[in-house]
């Protein structure tokens, strides 16, 4: 490789002289901890779906930043829990997975939550893991200092962390301290994707993503979280609009109402909202039609777990 070639371009003039870094930073955590909040805020730009829901990300989504001379790939993992279904368990599999496939492993804590029911037991399991940790609180401006200082205390009782940071992902605060961090302690080494490029999500599969948010926010308190949606027609048009057909599957037609609404008006929402979203990320105009059906049980059908990323449990 030549100097060149290792040499970081920021804002479109190179650095001479500075070796690049890059490196996978999982992101790990209780679910509702923030770790898709702050995977946008770190990213600069939304890369992983967000909602009140618990478990909304189901597998791993990767968000990819430069800061200083390092390219960061963000592993937004699912949330952590006790599993019960065979949903459950991929989703907790695909996040331990994420971990131990990363150079540095993040865990975001929700600071007023504290270290109950979850998130003991993850510090329990990080005891086995080898790489190398940060503890992040989030939620600062929620808590009160002497609290947050008596929590990094008792974490770092159980986990040897390399450095604790305290922030809130929502408004930013202490987000450059731990970017700082993370690029001066990544190896060297040449970048692994081009430098526009903040996610190695599929487009198609994206759009689906945004269209589960919405549907999430809309319904979150009525519709179980195991509706899955897919990008079944993708048609970039002449007029350079581009024709998107999804498919909102639930488990019954009791859901199938809901999801459609008293005259259509729910899904008219969630149809709104994401075109709205797509349209801007794509800058182009988006031609959004959605369909509901009803797969029962599709929470059991391998095929659906690999449209998710997610590696099929057979027990």
């Amino acid at each position: 490789m030549t100097d060149s070639e290792n040499t970081p371009a920021i804002g479109g003039r190179e650095i001479e002289g500075v070796p690049t870094r890059s490196g996978f930073v999982a992101l790990i955590g209780p679910t509702n901890a923030g770790k898709s909040t702050l995977v946008n805020r770190l990213v600069g730009a939304k890369v992983s779906i967000v909602s009140h829901k618990v478990q909304t990300t189901r597998a791993v989504m990767r968000g990819i930043a430069i800061h200083n001379n390092a390219q960061i790939v963000f592993m937004d993992t699912p949330g952590i829990f006790k599993p019960r279904r065979r949903l459950d368990r991929a989703m907790v599999t695909s996040a331990w997975g994420g971990a131990k496939d990363a150079d540095y492993i993040v865990l975001l804590i929700d600071s007023e939550r504290g270290l109950r029911g979850d998130a003991e037991s993850i510090l329990e399991a990080l005891k086995d893991v080898h790489q190398p940790k940060v503890l992040v609180l989030n939620k600062i401006d929620q808590v009160r200092h002497e609290d947050l200082l008596k929590l990094a205390a008792a974490a770092n009782e159980t986990v040897r962390f390399e450095r604790t940071f305290m922030i809130s992902a929502t408004t930013g605060s202490g987000c450059d301290d731990l970017m700082d961090y993370i690029s001066a302690a990544l190896p060297q080494g040449p970048w692994y994707y081009p430098e526009d490029q903040i996610s190695d999500l599929p487009i198609r599969q994206l759009a689906a993503e945004i269209t589960r948010e919405k549907l999430f926010l809309r319904l979150h308190q009525e519709l179980p979280y195991s509706s899955h949606v897919e990008t079944e027609k993708w048609e970039e048009r002449k007029d350079g609009s581009v024709r998107i057909e999804q498919v909102i599957y639930v488990e019954r037609d009791s859901q199938k109402k809901i999801v459609l609404g008293k005259g259509g008006d729910a899904i008219k929402s969630i149809s709104t909202a994401s075109r709205k979203e797509m349209s801007e990320i794509l800058e182009q105009p988006v031609h959004l039609f959605l369909f509901v059906k009803v797969r029962e049980n599709w929470g059991d059908d391998p095929e659906r777990f690999r449209e998710m990323g997610l590696e099929f449990p057979r027990e």
